[in-house]
């Protein structure tokens, strides 16, 4: 499959068209590779390749919210990230807000206002700085092939730790209600932060990859682990996903019964994959509003 050909032509097709996420993958030697931050700050707007922006975007206001870009101090450096709060409260749950393939553009800053005005804090770190700078590719297999197949697992948890570290210095922050809330790329995360943090309370993964990107620089796909997860996790999938089968969600779920956990799996009927991103073609405000208030359920009801 021609990737950048392909999807270069068309690329509103995200989402809708099968792509292999591990298409001319290189790996790194030795696993994580540490070197200096290729994004220092965050992006501005959409990502390049997210464009034509849908009309139906939703935009978030920040009456009420301290957001803004934040700097998060990691062992090689500082991470840039994007955090939203309320204004006034403390003992504030905290929400790990865990990127699609396309960064912390636009839209996962809103998500991140979105869960504050709900009385959270939200951050949103920004895990692919190292490799590379997604906002400014125009091409999603560019994307994949250069920076999203060449992100370590293992560094993308040590990034995910720092970020909790990092709110914690706030003096603002219920640390036993630390949840995390992924799309995509960051749903497969989810899952896998999920087994690695014990002090995960809970978390909603959206349309999150389960199996097909294990390398040498990822272990584990969630379906390898699933059986280990602890907190209660809520899976948020399509039934027309071109890149999740049913068969593997099938999978999934009987590993997340072993578990004990309480995590489940709700597939949506008649949507595709991306169906929450209201800036893309995906989009399907009923499926989205729907599984909004599940998640908002799902976090009260496991103590986030």
């Amino acid at each position: 499959m021609d990737l950048h050909s392909n999807l270069h032509a068309n690329l509103n097709s995200y989402g809708l068209k099968p792509l292999d996420f591990n298409a001319t993958e290189t790996s790194q030697a030795g696993g994580i590779n540490r070197r200096e931050f290729i994004m220092t700050s965050l992006a501005i707007g959409f990502a390049l390749a997210s464009n034509p922006i849908m009309a139906q975007a939703i935009r978030t206001d920040d009456n009420g919210l301290i957001a803004g870009e934040v700097s998060v101090p990691v062992a090689d450096g500082s991470m840039p990230a994007y955090r939203a709060m309320p204004k006034k409260g403390k003992n504030l749950p905290v929400i790990l807000v865990v990127q699609e393939i396309f960064g912390v553009h636009e839209h996962i800053k809103d998500v991140c206002r979105r869960f504050a005005k709900l009385g959270y804090l939200a951050i949103a770190p920004e895990l692919f700085g190292r490799q590379g700078d997604v906002s400014k590719m125009t091409d999603i297999g560019e994307i994949l092939s250069k920076v999203v197949s060449k992100v370590p697992d293992e560094q993308v948890f040590s990034d995910l730790d720092a970020t909790v570290a990092y709110v914690k210095t706030t003096g603002k922050v219920n640390m036993n209600k630390l949840a995390t809330v992924g799309f995509c790329w960051g749903g497969r995360t989810v899952w896998l932060y999920a087994a690695h943090n014990p002090n995960i309370k809970t978390g909603v993964a959206y349309y999150g990859l389960l199996n097909g990107m294990k390398s040498d620089i990822k272990a584990n796909d969630p379906v390898d682990i699933g059986s280990t997860i602890k907190a209660p996790i809520l899976g948020l999938y399509a039934s027309q996903d071109s890149f999740i089968k049913p068969e593997v969600i099938e999978q999934m779920q009987g590993e997340l019964e072993k578990s004990g956990s309480g995590s489940e799996i709700v597939v949506f009927p008649n949507v595709s994959h991306g169906f929450y991103a209201d800036y893309r073609p995906t989009y399907n405000k009923t499926a989205a509003d729907y599984s909004w208030q599940l998640t908002r359920d799902w976090l009260k009801k496991h103590g986030a």
